[in-house]
């Protein structure tokens, strides 16, 4: 059970800030709930894919007349069916649903099959005859920015998808004036999202209509439709898309994939229904997931523990498209910003093409890394100067309200709750430096933003709009186009309806992503759903409440103003006989118009988007969250491996609208990092995924799973919904620093690299064991 600071249930609220189940929740224990792969595919035919055998060539000829001779093949397409590019930023659409002419990466779709069974399909695609001019590959950044590499893409020199230089306050001034200069470089290994559930989806074209509709994994069902639309040549009122149960996301589904389109394309081709199914490796191949990153971080700090100046110069190797790459290399640096009070910092970063699966967005979006190196790094420096680490971070915090450097909005701040939270409930007072042999505390802050301030689509539209329907029967229908991929943002707008129109939450019923049904929604990224559809949700439970409270007035004879409404029940200030029932006054409100139907709308103030500086809407937000983490490991001194004792974790989620949806996202951002800090990473060889499947690719399980002691601090944000934040990102980017602080404090030995796997801390301590008798000896000799 997580604790709360502030803010304890039914203090301001009577519905909000209880701990409520998800409201999807039984459909998903019972296995009740249908997801993309369990939809009915009786009459549809089986959509295959054929991949490229090599990293890197010139497709010199493709030849499918025999597998589209094979009898029950229904359809092949190849890139010749489609010339469009897709993505998910506007300016970087560099990727063919099927390659063309090119493909720049193993396992790349080139070719695809829709036949009457998977065993047609499967010998389909033995028919196809592919040959290919292989060109030099390249599987790492370095590599690839060679000054003879062979170029990805052509309007792309360097292989350089995106460099960036930012620059803010006197950093020479700020390094002059820092009593202890450390500069040091950090290896993250690139890691998967690995959701539960495999990619899959299900198309259906109407030709005699010229319809399609599409029903897949997606996170982001608005961008899906655009694709579409672009990909296909089609009007968009002729697509409908539908996003069923979705078994995990974590950013994996935050961008249109090729499978969306190829699914799209092949039913349009035989003018039929054609389910996808991806296997795990192909899941895997799909990717999207944080890139390889290496920073050099180069930190100044006073005596007394200020932050002077930062300088950071960091390199992503993200793949072979672009995907959110221009997103990720700025988040990098502008994240930076946002948790410490810092008079100059220097960001440089530089987003690398290589002959890989493409990298993506993936929860925490581009700021774990740089936030790990910036962690251990400030650790380090509190010890050699002596410093508590808590005080140095107490001391650097951001201030509430306020702008940082590079003009982020900052509004509220609890870090300091936070960091109070975790030292006190770890006893790291009493027990630092007291714990036996090979056991160690480390502890780290991190902090997300809340949503992205500006769409990366932008319309001119809302950011956010739920629509509501009452009608004869009581009930209150919620539309909404954001996808819940397990974050419990389907409850969360249960919650806020029922909170504000003082109804039981049985009485609500939710329908969402059907872009038939319900209104437009960005999607669900960058932890945007709670403030902005939260906010959408209570503006338009706002509206119907003025509704209900005008008839209740009118049959109640009295002012409007003057009408409470309780548990669903409607009464007039001061009178103990004037009452209706909820029942009672929805009949009086649907008397003169019938259904009702009213919408709420939301869309981000100016003053929370960001600098005029290029790439300064990256990172802006509405408010950030913030997390502390202290985290106890032991080390096996045989085999270095590490095990996670116990984790005490902290967040400032302004208000928690469901505390037991929080407690829940904190364990799993937790979890997450833990998987990164100690084993996951994607392993290549020679652009081949050795990691095919969940055995191979190795994330903790249950077995690895520490007790996670989980505080909930409740800073109210002026903005968000009730004063509600993002809950779902802010603490993983700090496990991996607080764990590599704690194996330091353990053993004594500063690891610079991601995962820490046992073969790599072995690695390092027996080097630091040949080193120790080398300087042993050589003093010997002085002596």
């Amino acid at each position: 059970m997580s604790k709360r600071t502030k803010g304890e249930p039914g203090t301001r609220h009577a519905i909000a800030g209880k701990p409520v189940p998800l409201v999807d929740g039984i459909e998903k224990v019972t296995g009740k709930a249908l997801y993309t792969a369990d939809l009915e595919t009786e009459d549809a035919l089986i959509g295959r894919i054929l991949r490229s055998p090599v990293s890197h060539g010139l497709i010199s000829r493709l030849d499918v007349s025999k597998a589209l001779a094979l009898e029950g093949v229904r359809a092949v397409v190849t890139g010749a069916d489609c010339d469009h590019t897709y993505g998910v930023i506007p300016i970087a659409m560099n990727e063919y649903p099927l390659a063309r002419d090119k493909v720049r990466y193993r396992g790349e779709a080139v070719a695809a099959v829709a036949a009457i069974d998977a065993a047609t399909a499967e010998l389909a695609l033995e028919l196809i005859e592919l040959e290919i001019e292989e060109l030099q590959a390249y599987y790492t950044a370095e590599e690839a920015r060679a000054p003879d590499a062979v170029l990805l893409h052509d309007d792309k020199p360097g292989n350089l998808e995106r460099e960036v230089h930012h620059e803010f306050g006197d950093l020479q001034a700020g390094f002059s004036n820092a009593a202890f200069v450390l500069s040091e470089r950090f290896d993250c290994a690139e890691v998967n999202h690995a959701q539960m559930e495999p990619h899959a989806a299900l198309a259906y074209y109407d030709d005699e209509r010229s319809r399609l509709t599409v029903h897949s994994v997606t996170q982001v069902p608005f961008y899906v439709h655009l694709m579409l639309a672009r990909c296909l040549n089609m009007d968009a009122s002729r697509i409908r898309v539908v996003t069923p149960f979705v078994g995990g996301g974590f950013g994996s589904r935050t961008e249109t994939l090729n499978f969306e389109l190829i699914v799209a394309l092949l039913a349009r081709a035989a003018n039929g229904k054609v389910m996808m199914r991806l296997t795990r490796e192909e899941t895997l191949i799909t990717h999207r997931g944080r890139p390889h990153t290496t920073v050099k971080l180069k930190i100044g700090m006073t005596n007394e523990g200020r932050i002077a100046a930062v300088e950071c110069e960091t390199v992503q190797r993200g793949g072979a498209y672009a995907g959110y790459g221009l997103v990720t290399i700025l988040y990098a640096g502008a994240l930076l910003h946002g948790i410490y009070d810092i008079a100059a910092i220097k960001y440089d970063g530089y987003r690398v093409y290589a002959n890989l699966p493409p990298c993506g967005a993936m929860r925490g979006h581009g700021t774990v890394d740089v936030r790990h190196a910036f962690e251990c790094m400030i650790d380090r420096m509190a010890r050699e100067l002596g410093l508590d680490p808590f005080q140095v971070r107490r001391m650097n915090m951001v201030a509430a309200p306020s702008r940082t450097l590079n003009d982020l909005m900052v509004n509220s701040c609890g870090l300091g709750e936070c960091i109070d939270a975790v030292e006190k409930a770890s006893g790291w007072k009493e027990r630092k430096a007291k714990l036996p042999p090979g056991r160690g505390l480390g502890m780290a802050c991190s902090h997300y933003v809340s949503g992205a301030a500006k769409p990366v689509h932008w319309t001119g539209e809302p950011h956010a709009v739920v629509s509501m329907k009452l009608d004869f029967d009581g009930g209150i229908t919620v539309f909404t186009g954001a996808s819940d991929i397990g974050q419990g943002s389907t409850t969360m707008v249960a919650l806020a309806a029922a909170e504000i129109l003082n109804v039981d939450i049985a009485r609500i019923r939710l329908i969402t992503n059907d872009s038939a049904v319900t209104p437009k929604d960005n999607g669900s990224y960058s932890s945007r759903v709670t403030f902005m559809v939260g906010n959408a949700a209570i503006e338009a439970s706002k509206n119907l409440r003025k509704i209900l409270v005008a008839a209740a007035a009118k049959k109640l004879d009295a002012n409007p103003e003057d009408i409470i409404c309780e548990a669903e029940t409607f009464s007039v200030r001061g009178s103990e006989q004037s009452m209706m029932s909820f029942a009672d006054v929805a009949i009086a409100a649907l008397a003169d118009d019938g259904t009702i139907n009213v919408k709420g709308t939301f869309t981000c103030p100016p003053e929370a988007q960001g600098g005029k500086h290029r790439g300064g809407a990256v990172g802006s937000t509405m408010g950030f969250s913030y997390a502390a983490q202290v985290v106890e490991v032991s080390i096996d001194p045989d085999t270095c491996l590490v095990t996670v004792e116990k984790v005490w974790a902290a967040l400032d989620c302004g208000f928690a609208i469901n505390p037991l949806a929080v407690e829940g996202q904190i364990e799993g951002s937790v979890w997450m990092g833990m998987g990164q800090a100690i084993s996951e990473e994607t392993v290549y060889a020679n652009g081949l995924p050795v990691h095919g499947s969940l055995l191979e690719y190795r994330m903790p399980t249950i077995v690895e799973s520490p007790d996670i002691d989980v505080t909930i601090v409740e800073s109210i944000d002026p903005l968000g919904p009730f004063g509600a934040k993002e809950a779902g990102e802010g603490a993983l980017s700090g496990f991996p620093p607080a764990l590599v602080n704690a194996i330091a404090d353990a053993i004594g030995i500063d690891m610079n690299t991601l995962p820490v796997r046992p073969d790599r801390l072995m690695e390092a301590l027996v080097a630091r064991r040949r080193k120790d008798k080398i300087t042993a000896r050589n003093s010997e000799e002085v002596s």
